[in-house]
């Protein structure tokens, strides 16, 4: 086998130029196929980052009716049935194996009545939070201060804005100290927290549109404890859940949500640890179902360029054929001496199998180089996310191997069956 390996780079050798031109449609076919790869495990990577929040792991449990999710506005009513959350349930939540953190909070989706000075904030949500929310979403604090223990036991009037709602309302100000007002109520700012990165989303419901809303707006947090002061007292809440992991996410959103839905007190459910059978009830947002969708549709459209590039596989398998037949032509005295010393057919068909998969393997090998050096200039001209698939690589030497046993194993059969009397007349 050694010495078979020996000859074939010695024959690619002599002839460089032949044997370039005929490795040419296998660095093609298999350097598009590996920077169309990259594209798609890059692009799957961004998704899985985006939607699931680049490690913060956390999961969205909102209160929903009908399958649309409840959102409760200044001049709304209470939704009739969700309850305010239980220290009793939330250590329900905590017991999850695969819950790590959770945190619940009340919400306006509007901030009409909120003023700084005479400019008014209108879009942005207001958020009543609890002792864990940032630790527990995994927000950073920019300047200024969190919560702490005494704003809660003395309901402190103090705030905490994100970055867009502190640019929308004091601009280039230092927001540190300012006043605020929320329905005529005083609230001085005290931190500005980081915004959660996000994308702008494909918006196709009008739960997107108004989450996406009011979150490009800003978001203003102030002590659960003195949501009353605003609003009312015992209000529902949503419930954020940190996963132990980002697999265990889809586990902790519906196992949480199982507990909080046995909450739900409403004509048809009376007694509390009985599901609700209604309408109304606590979902968690899948995002890792999100992500798989998206995933599959990418895979979906980038499997068909896959197919196409195949066919340059197909166009190198034939000129390695082609150039195989040519050299068994070449060496037909050389094929009918070694038949005449004693050379089994075995050997003869090993020689020249060999050949050809050496050739497509180079061919390979070349491709596969050629494919992360397309798919780093896609990065750097486009933008468009890529990472190097290992697996992939190693398939796509593999499968250039096979090309040059399949599409050699024709001519490595022509070469073996020479007559060796016939083979020696030749010149």
């Amino acid at each position: 086998m050694l010495e078979n390996v020996r000859l074939s780079f010695q024959g690619i050798w002599s002839h460089k130029m032949r044997s370039f031109l005929t490795m040419l449609g296998i660095i093609i076919g298999i350097a598009s196929i590996i920077a169309i790869v990259s594209t798609i495990k890059g692009t799957n990577d961004q998704i899985k980052q985006s939607l699931i929040g680049a490690g913060s792991n956390t999961v969205n449990i909102m209160m929903t009716e009908n399958g649309n999710q409840v959102y409760i506005w200044s001049s709304s009513e209470i939704p009739a049935g969700f309850r305010e959350v239980s220290a009793e349930t939330k250590q329900k939540i905590l017991d999850l194996d695969s819950v790590e953190s959770v945190t619940c909070y009340n919400e306006r989706m509007n901030s009409d009545g909120t003023f700084y000075l005479n400019s008014p904030l209108s879009g942005a949500s207001l958020r009543g939070v609890d002792e864990n929310y940032f630790k527990t979403c995994g927000l950073i604090m920019q300047t200024g201060r969190n919560f702490v223990e005494e704003d809660f036991k003395k309901f402190h009037k103090v705030l905490i804005v994100d970055s867009a709602a502190a640019n929308n309302l004091f601009g280039k100000e230092n927001p540190l100290g300012k006043i605020v007002e929320i329905s005529q109520v005083p609230f001085t700012v005290v931190g500005v927290v980081a915004e959660k990165p996000s994308q702008a989303p494909a918006i196709s419901t009008i739960s997107q549109y108004y989450s996406y809303t009011s979150d490009s707006s800003g978001v203003l947090y102030l002590p659960k404890a003195a949501w009353p002061i605003i609003y009312s007292y015992d209000e529902p809440e949503n419930v954020i859940v940190k996963a132990v992991s980002t697999d265990d996410m889809e586990q902790a959103g519906e196992d949480a949500a199982k507990i909080l839905n046995a909450t739900i007190v409403t004509s048809a459910s009376s007694e509390e640890g009985e599901e609700s059978s209604s309408g109304i009830k606590y979902k968690a947002d899948n995002v890792a179902e999100q992500a798989r969708k998206l995933q599959d549709l990418s895979a979906a459209t980038n499997n068909q360029l896959i197919w196409i590039a195949s066919i340059s596989l197909l166009v190198g398998g034939i000129g390695v054929m082609n150039i195989m037949l040519v050299s068994v032509t070449e060496r037909t005295s050389e094929i009918g001496l070694k038949k005449a010393i004693g050379a089994r057919k075995s050997t003869i068909l090993g020689q020249f199998l060999t050949e050809a998969a050496v050739l497509t393997s180079l061919g390979g090998i070349i491709g596969v180089a050629t494919g992360i050096g397309m798919a780093r200039v896609i990065n750097k001209v486009s933008g468009v996310a890529v990472a190097v698939s290992v697996p992939a690589a190693a398939v796509a030497v593999l499968f250039s191997m096979l090309i040059g046993i399949i599409f050699g194993f024709l001519p490595s059969v022509q070469a073996a069956n020479l007559d060796p009397i016939d083979a020696l007349r030749r010149e």
